[in-house]
């Protein structure tokens, strides 16, 4: 995957039949270089910090589209392996909105960044509990069957620590009398080695996330355990968009803007998903084929939109205070302010 700068090229073709026509052809191409000109810098830049993920799609699909254009903004993308490092960025002013699993925020703003998170990236169901084909587990309760079946056997998880990828599992570990002594437990800090380590076969399970799973599922070579819509909500998320909070104080104007490209990449993906897979073949974005792609996006519990379930992150935040994650309790309501995307999906 590779982050770029969008630029606009603009190719003039005239030729010069008489010394009226030359004249007024020079004329006209410096009038149409200047409106260009003028057009580029009405746009409003900003950067956008992501990681890899299906529901950062419409982040991807906008920038190729022209969706951000439309309203009115130059849309720069920054990819970062880690989600602490696009924390950092956001919280060093570097990028203007992250996108990052919905825990981040809180670990920011435990350390006193003043962040506010303004809705989910766009997708359901996008994070997915895998195992090797080959162990037959479909679900958490075959997966409590084989612990128990197979006890001086433990199975080999990857995953990233203090992640919404080890609250899935922790989360459903506890739904049928599980813990982490019952596995081998490996923690990353790269998504993309995670999956490089289950294609290989360091581990035998791997909480990831679509498209990255769904290659595995549609080679044969993994099951699907669980997902976040069956462990937390339907809506729940797995990534959000965040900004500081004298980017929502001070220009309400972009971060509405931001909300209403991503809103119309969305309904591309939603409506015509092809046409969005060719749109994004120019980025390299995912590393998977365009069929595991577009099962990624149609095996979505429900269309893309961007409203998320407080409740269940709630839930989570709860257990990250539990786990000693983060000292203290926050109200999920003190850390998203939802407002802007509430007013836009009535």
């Amino acid at each position: 995957m590779r982050w770029f700068k969008r630029t606009i090229t603009l190719s003039l073709i005239g030729v010069a039949i008489a010394s009226c026509n030359t004249t007024e052809q020079a004329t006209n191409k410096v009038s149409t270089s200047n409106a260009v000109q003028a057009k580029s810098q009405e746009l409003i830049p900003v950067k956008a910090g992501h990681l890899v993920a299906l529901d950062m799609a419409p982040l991807f699909v906008g920038v190729e589209s022209g969706c951000f254009e439309k309203n009115g903004l130059a849309v720069e993308t920054v990819f970062f392996t880690n989600p602490g490092d696009n924390n950092a960025a956001l919280a060093g002013g570097a990028i203007d909105f992250n996108t990052n699993p919905f825990t981040l925020p809180f670990f920011a703003a435990s350390s006193g960044v003043p962040i506010k998170t303004i809705a989910a990236a766009g997708g359901w169901g996008v994070m997915q509990v895998i195992a090797k084909s080959k162990y037959g587990i479909e679900s958490v309760a075959d997966l409590a069957e084989y612990v128990s079946t197979n006890p001086t056997q433990k199975l080999r998880i990857a995953t990233l620590r203090g992640d919404t990828l080890e609250l899935i599992l922790l989360d459903a570990f506890e739904q049928k009398g599980l813990s982490v002594d019952n596995f081998e437990m490996i923690y990353f800090d790269d998504l993309l080695a995670m999956v490089d380590a289950f294609r290989l076969g360091a581990v035998d399970m791997l909480s990831h996330i679509k498209p990255y799973t769904t290659q595995f599922v549609e080679s044969g070579e993994a099951t699907v355990v669980t997902d976040n819509a069956e462990i937390w909500s339907p809506t729940a998320p797995n990534t959000v968009v965040s900004v500081l909070e004298r980017t929502l104080a001070e220009r309400p104007e972009v971060v509405e803007a931001y909300l209403k490209g991503l809103q119309c990449a969305a309904a591309m993906i939603n409506e015509k998903p092809e046409e969005a897979i060719a749109l994004l073949k120019g980025g390299n974005y995912y590393r998977v084929d365009d069929e595991v792609l577009l099962e990624a996006f149609t095996s979505q519990p429900s269309p893309i939109t961007f409203t998320p379930d407080l409740n269940a992150v709630q839930g989570v935040v709860d257990e990250m205070v539990s786990l000693g994650y983060i000292k203290a309790d926050m109200p999920a309501s003190d850390i998203f302010d939802i407002s802007i995307v509430e007013k836009l999906e009535p």
